[in-house]
């Protein structure tokens, strides 16, 4: 029978190379730290600490302090009494002959107005009660004026004698009142009361700082027109709440308008539409900015868009004799989504943008 003999075993362990560290004895501290490396330390740290608020500094956005407690005071004042500001007024009465009183005419015109002024309380910036009435009467045999006359800025009689056209050519007239009164440097506010036989009594406010009444018409009369003229027209701006309102405001902050014309074109594939915009431009909006250029300053601009579908449909209506869309669907038909109506950089800062969109197989629609 043949033996088997069992391999020897080891009992010790396989050989494993452990790694050594091997130290310098030249260069390995032998002591431990002492206060030098904590002294290094803290000087570097202390040094951070005072140049923090140098640097702070350096980087802040500097904020002017504000006086908010007398802002307050300010406010408060001017809600409990008004600014008011100086107006001078003067009423003139053309062919009256048969009045002479012209002083009690200046007390009846500030009658009128004081009632009128208290049925709202005076807006903030407006004159109040701080007004002067100036009454000249102008008539073949007198040239009389009041007490409260405004010296240079007096009326001199005779000055209508050769204009009679007056119902003709009302923009001629107004011209022609503005180069005798030139209210612009004596800022007087002025109405002319021309007595002539005529069946209707007409009143026409200017451009400048007058307005002028012509017909016939009784002194009562007159001069409760004249006192609305001052209060209702040149003082509160032809509104009942005042020249000056709460929050609307026509034109922007710094006083520019932009008109935005977009032209829509929702499906390119089909058709590629364009318009000749810079001689529409110049043909129908160039006189319009031109005349409103003095109240406001106002661009144009225009642009062709593509790919801007319609988030509502249009539907035929037999009785317009056309596509239309009910009410229901105007707050949506701006997708603002797919239109991007974004204007130029002209429309920066607080500018009123005004958009004017055209779009293709569909209706003109204005949005603000």
């Amino acid at each position: 029978m043949a033996e088997i003999s069992e391999a020897p075993t080891s009992s010790d362990p396989p050989n494993t190379k452990s790694e050594e560290e091997h130290f310098d004895p030249k260069t390995m501290r032998k002591t431990k730290p002492g206060l030098k490396r904590l002294f290094l330390t803290l000087t570097v740290f202390i040094s951070f600490l005072i140049a923090l608020p140098f640097l702070l500094k350096s980087i802040e956005i500097y904020r002017a302090p504000l006086p908010f407690e007398d802002i307050d005071l300010l406010s408060t004042e001017m809600e409990k009494n008004h600014l008011v500001f100086p107006c001078q007024f003067q009423a003139v009465f053309v062919n009256f002959d048969d009045i002479t009183a012209v002083n009690e005419l200046g007390l009846l015109i500030d009658s009128h107005m004081q009632k009128l002024t208290l049925e709202n309380s005076p807006p903030c910036g407006t004159c109040g009660n701080n007004v002067t009435v100036a009454v000249t009467i102008d008539s073949s045999s007198n040239c009389i004026h009041n007490e409260s006359g405004n010296g240079d800025g007096k009326w001199q009689c005779g000055m209508l004698n050769g204009f009679d056209k007056v119902n003709d050519h009302d923009e001629d007239f107004d011209e022609y009142l503005e180069s005798l009164l030139d209210s612009k440097n004596r800022k007087v506010y002025t109405v002319v009361v021309m007595n002539r036989k005529q069946e209707d009594v007409r009143i026409v406010v200017g451009q400048y700082r007058h307005a002028w009444i012509v017909g016939n018409d009784s002194v009562e009369k007159a001069v409760e027109k004249m006192a609305e003229i001052f209060i209702k027209v040149f003082v509160n701006g032809g509104k009942e709440e005042g020249s000056i309102r709460g929050e609307f405001m026509p034109v922007g902050a710094d006083g520019k308008v932009v008109l935005s014309f977009s032209l829509l074109n929702s499906d390119p594939h089909d058709w590629v539409y364009d318009w000749d915009f810079k001689e529409l431009a110049e043909i129908l909006l160039a006189p319009v900015v031109d005349a409103l250029r003095p109240v406001a300053d106002i661009s144009v601009e225009s642009q062709v868009l593509y790919h801007t579908p319609k988030s509502s449909y249009s539907y035929w209506d037999d009785t317009q004799g056309s596509y239309i869309f009910s009410t229901k669907d105007l707050p949506f038909f701006v997708n603002s989504n797919e239109w991007h109506l974004d204007t130029s950089t002209a429309a920066g800062g607080r500018s009123k943008v005004l958009h004017f969109v055209l779009q293709k197989r569909s209706t003109t629609v204005f949005h603000i």
